[in-house]
């Protein structure tokens, strides 16, 4: 690492006095009326919570949880004004591919923890050592243990500049991969668009433009249709073996989307909810967990706790209320619509460097290949049958062939 920043080991070690503190506050949690909502058509079902909130109280162990975080190498540097937390695994192979992964909201690092270990070490788990990666992760600012953050600005084309600034400036890496879904394909869709000298390659997996949430898209592909109600692309772009895909993200549009309208306008008064209880913080996040994937996954919370076990859900929670980032992370939302991501060039396409796409079908959004074409240099398509919006998390083997089988056409022969 560069000798002039102050990069720092780091360990997780929540104070006592604060687990006490949470763990008293969920034992006097109150609990809303709930009536006729067993489908949670109202949105988070209370019997449902009233469950979670006993599991973390009664059986959830989170000594045990950060005992388990701390195996991976954790470091922190005060990187543009954001007191960064990242994880740099080294690869075992004989040469290394440097790749930047990504997390989301309502994500922590821990999300993608299942994908580190089959990437740095694939020998390990029946691959080939030529296919090993450096990994970094971040926590993205104002998320987790990168924080406190008391800057106003950071969104996802800023936190891209953040990362190119660690990736070469503090790690010394001269180009690297980078991959992500939800905020972190925006974020890593970013560094193939602004900075393609020092990208090897972008892999995605919601593949979103990046004028997302903005009322005007400078960045719309030429010849490409959009619906001007819903600001994707029109109905009529798309084609064979993509039914369904167009009503799917009209739907979440307009059935799923009222959390980001809110944290868009008025995360502040979010945080004074989430922040102060760590039962409010577990059901905003968890309703949204519930429904992105609802239709592949079935419903019911039997069909829901196979792709997420309670010591998910509580972690992801927990972290974000002990590091008090519920309302930082939400103004993440604020800050891409108060500070508007502006094109770097108006070449086409907007993402130039070579560009893997995956398809999961969980996903709340999918766009049409058509588009995928006009807007990404693609050198990867797939469509899978199972997974969703977190799939480093719900399917991660086939998250890392992905990976590894993509960023392997791009290294160096020999």
């Amino acid at each position: 690492m560069a000798h002039d920043h102050d990069v720092r080991p780091f360990r997780i070690e929540i104070p006592q006095a604060d687990l006490d503190d949470m763990m008293d506050r969920l034992k006097r949690t109150r609990f809303a009326e709930d009536f006729a909502n067993d489908d949670w058509r109202y949105g988070y079902n209370t019997a449902y919570h009233r469950t979670l909130v006993d599991y973390w109280i009664n059986e959830y162990d989170w000594r045990d949880v950060e005992r388990r975080m701390n195996e991976l190498p954790h470091y922190k540097v005060d990187l543009m004004g954001v007191p960064l937390h990242f994880i740099h695994v080294k690869g075992k192979g004989p040469n290394p591919m440097p790749l930047l992964l990504h997390h989301g909201w309502p994500w922590t690092f821990w999300d993608v923890r299942k994908v580190i270990e089959p990437l740095t070490d694939p020998a390990k788990f029946g691959g080939d050592p030529a296919d090993s990666f450096d990994v970094v992760l971040i926590s993205l600012p104002g998320y987790g243990f990168s924080s406190p953050l008391r800057e106003t600005g950071w969104n996802f084309w800023r936190t891209a500049d953040l990362e190119n600034t660690l990736m070469k400036d503090v790690l010394g890496y001269e180009r690297y991969a980078t991959a992500g879904g939800d905020w972190g394909a925006l974020i890593a869709q970013q560094h193939g668009h602004k900075y393609e000298d020092d990208v090897i390659g972008v892999y995605t997996h919601f593949p979103a433009q990046l004028s997302h949430y903005l009322p005007e898209h400078p960045d719309q592909p030429a010849h490409i249709e959009y619906d001007p109600a819903l600001g994707l692309p029109a109905e009529s772009e798309y084609g064979q073996g993509e039914e369904g895909w167009f009503e799917r993200g009209k739907l979440f549009v307009e059935s799923e989307s009222g959390y980001g309208e809110i944290q868009l306008t008025k995360p502040q008064t979010l945080a004074a909810l989430v922040v102060d209880s760590p039962a409010a913080q577990l059901a905003w996040i968890t309703e949204k967990r519930y429904f992105w994937g609802l239709a592949e996954r079935g419903e019911g919370t039997e069909a829901f706790e196979r792709v997420w076990p309670k010591e998910d859900l509580v972690t992801t929670a927990a972290v974000y209320f002990l590091t008090g980032t519920g309302g930082t992370s939400s103004r993440y939302y604020w800050e891409c619509r108060g500070n508007p991501w502006t094109p770097s060039h108006d070449r086409t396409p907007v993402v130039g460097v070579p560009t893997a796409v995956s398809i999961f079908p969980g996903e709340i959004y999918k766009p049409p290949r058509t588009w995928t074409d006009a807007y990404f240099n693609l050198q990867q398509y797939r469509v899978h049958d199972d997974g969703g919006h977190f799939a480093p998390l719900e399917v991660p083997d086939v998250y890392v062939d992905d990976v590894r089988t993509f960023f392997r056409t791009l290294r160096p022969a020999g």
